[in-house]
């Protein structure tokens, strides 16, 4: 959410320029150029290392996927040309699509693709699932390659063509070979812009061309699937000063676009008649809190379902969004209202109840060891805007809490700690996860449970994981919501990952922006500029 929160301050006060336009030749065409402020500063560059929605964002400028999600949730080729399936359910063959180059002109091949699933698959938590089912992946011929699995299963199509973090982009095989470890130091993608390094300030500036060399799918677009047709020439990602500044500039034409426009301040833009408001309920979010199940006191499960007692879902949604008509409270893990939304073991998490928070801290023997929560100012639906209400709620609920004062980068370094508070590390943090990501036990990476392999707070829980093999090997629709269920009941049990509620990103433009998508991810192709 662009707030004051979550926006850069320009480095030594300096002023950007925010030039829409070029000077050409007499005859030429003047350079049609987006401006927008995203959801947060770019300051990273590689989108299999990290989860942050803005370096997804970035990653679906430059790269392209092999599978993509529609309007209806179907699965689609990318850059496919097909896929085929062996009788047994259990070898997959990929054939690419013709036209598809790297953008420093050579041919994607199938070893580009290879090497791309690998690098992303040992990062991705869906992708862990995959790769512990796969027994084989081969290169046929430059264009072709085949995956084949232990059992007869459809989890490649699922997690290839997921469409948010960690989302399966091809990278050329040189850069795919890059170590996990380390982030790739090359900006070259086959996706519909270009990456113009040159220009790049990080946490200030991100430019993009137009790749002339793209050739979309036929297909209109649908979802994250269809033609990717570029119509602009250039695409400038800028950091505001703050949220008003961002606000003017958009009402005065000096920006196009602002990803997640500021609650409080949609009054100020629904009287501009040169401004557009766009709710999207695909690109919402469900705000969560994550506990370290390895440090006192949240090691023992008693005190962590005390924490999950003392929290109030409204209170928190009322000051993360403030208006009612962009928020709900919800207890699934797998979003409301979805196939498989659910509310087992919810009971105690929508509304606070205090007096049961401090009897379990009771049970528990808490012996007030103070709970460190990491507050990213900068960032509101990070929980800039929360911490301090959940705060509240856990000292009423009888926790002895203390709260430090960051910006989102440094938690999004510290929470990957797992040494003692006094050295480093944490107790509680907070994020939120775009409801693309949360759909299923496998596409929702909070709910992985497997010790230090899984997401930060590193829960453990052997039956959780169980089950997330068995929903990746089913086809049965019924069996896969028995499956939801019971994992939502253990994940709530043992207090996996707490969700705090839904909302919808409102997106702010100016009315010369034209065929702006309702994708599950923000995109910049389709869009027209038609003057300012």
């Amino acid at each position: 959410m662009l707030r004051s929160h979550d926006v850069l301050k320009f480095a030594g006060g300096a002023a950007l320029s925010l030039s829409l336009t070029m000077g050409f030749g007499v005859g030429a065409r003047a350079e049609t150029t987006i401006t927008a402020v995203m959801q947060a500063p770019l300051r990273s560059l590689d989108p299999v290392i990290t989860t942050a929605y803005v370096i997804r964002n970035y990653g679906y400028m430059i790269y392209d996927t092999l599978l993509s999600v529609d309007a209806k949730g179907e699965i689609k080729p990318q850059m496919l040309e097909k896929w085929e399936v062996s009788a047994d359910g259990k070898t997959y063959t990929f054939t690419l699509r013709d036209g598809l180059k790297w953008h420093d002109g050579k041919p994607v091949t199938a070893a580009d693709c290879i090497a791309s699933i690998k690098r992303w698959a040992s990062q991705d938590k869906m992708g862990q699932v995959m790769q512990s089912l796969t027994t084989a992946t081969e290169k046929v011929d430059d264009k072709t390659f085949k995956m084949t699995f232990s059992t007869a299963t459809n989890i490649v199509l699922r997690a290839l063509s997921k469409p948010s973090s960690l989302a399966a982009f091809m990278m050329p095989e040189r850069v795919a070979n890059t170590s996990p470890a380390e982030a790739i130091t090359e900006s070259i993608g086959s996706g519909p812009f270009k990456f113009v390094a040159s220009e790049y300030k990080p946490g200030v500036q991100a430019v993009f061309v137009k790749n002339q060399d793209y050739v979309p799918r036929a297909e209109a677009p649908s979802g994250m699937a269809g033609g990717r047709v570029v119509k602009v020439d250039k695409v400038r990602w800028v950091a505001m000063p703050d949220a008003m500044t961002g606000v003017n500039a958009l009402k005065n034409g000096e920006i196009d676009f602002i990803e997640q426009a500021p609650y409080d301040l949609l009054p100020l833009m629904k009287s501009d008649s040169n401004i557009q408001l766009i709710a999207s309920k695909a690109q919402g979010g469900q705000p969560v809190m994550r506990l370290n199940h390895l440090l006192p006191p949240f090691n023992n499960k008693l005190v962590r379902q005390a924490a999950v007692a003392a929290i109030d879902q409204k209170a928190i949604m009322q000051a993360d969004i403030g208006d009612p008509a962009y928020y709900s409270t919800c207890a699934a893990l797998f979003g409301c209202g979805t196939t498989y939304a659910s509310t087992a073991g919810a009971d105690d998490l929508v509304k606070a109840d205090p007096d049961k928070a401090k009897a379990l801290l009771k049970e528990a023997k808490y012996d007030d060891t103070p709970v460190m929560i990491m507050h990213p100012t900068d960032f509101a639906n990070a929980g800039g805007s929360f911490v301090p209400v959940i705060a509240q709620q856990l000292r009423q609920g009888g926790f002895k809490v203390q709260v430090q004062a960051m910006d989102w980068q440094t938690v999004v370094t510290r929470r990957a700690v797992q040494k003692p508070v006094a050295e480093g590390g944490w107790n509680i943090f907070t994020t939120y996860l775009s409801l693309a990501d949360i759909s299923d036990p496998l596409s929702n990476y909070t709910v992985a449970a497997n010790g230090t392999k899984a997401w930060f707070g590193w829960p453990t829980s052997p039956k959780i994981e169980e089950l997330r093999q068995k929903f990746a090997t089913s086809a049965d629709a019924g069996e896969l919501k028995t499956i939801a269920n019971e994992v939502q009941k253990l994940a709530m049990d043992d207090v996996v990952v707490v969700p705090l509620g839904e909302f919808s990103v409102v997106a702010a433009a100016r009315t010369s922006l034209k065929g702006i998508l309702d994708a599950p991810v923000p995109v910049f192709w389709n869009i027209e500029k038609t003057g300012n």
